[in-house]
């Protein structure tokens, strides 16, 4: 067994776990009554899901190069590619959300009693909903590849 393989897929593995925690969070966080201190911890929140989504890409080429199936196996699985498709889409959904936590958190910056208006907030919460599932087809992706599907 080589360790540089298992040490990036146990990163790996780490680092998608902590991000679907994060839109857990980001689901819990975005409701109705989101005042200025919730939001100020939801920015920090939505900061640390662009590191992570980083760090998964980063550690995902390492696997890609480094591993022990070779890069072979993954350019030319179109179940990777799936899983890539889906990742990209849970990336771009996140776009929105990330915004408008920006844009809030500013306003909210001049006025401490400041309330993300109700009817702004519920678009967002359907984008962060539907980031949640389409972040479920990842492992699912995860899983066929690792047993040989798409090859």
């Amino acid at each position: 067994m080589d360790t540089t393989d298992l040490l990036l897929a146990i990163l790996h593995h780490l680092l998608v776990f902590s991000l679907a925690g994060i839109i857990g969070a980001e689901f819990v966080l975005v409701r109705g009554d989101l005042p200025a201190a919730t939001l100020k911890r939801l920015v920090g929140i939505d900061r640390h899901y662009g590191i992570i989504a980083a760090l998964i890409v980063i550690v995902g080429v390492c696997r890609v190069f480094f591993g022990l199936k070779g890069w072979e196996f993954y350019v030319y699985n179109w179940v990777f590619w799936a899983k890539m498709v889906a990742f990209i889409i849970v990336g771009l959904l996140s776009v929105i959300p990330t915004t408008r936590f920006i844009s809030w958190n500013r306003q909210a910056g001049g006025d401490p009693s400041f309330l993300v208006p109700a009817a702004e907030l519920a678009p967002v919460k359907n984008y962060v909903r539907a980031e949640g599932f389409i972040f479920l087809l990842i492992p699912v992706f995860a899983a066929a590849m690792a047993r040989g599907y798409g090859y």
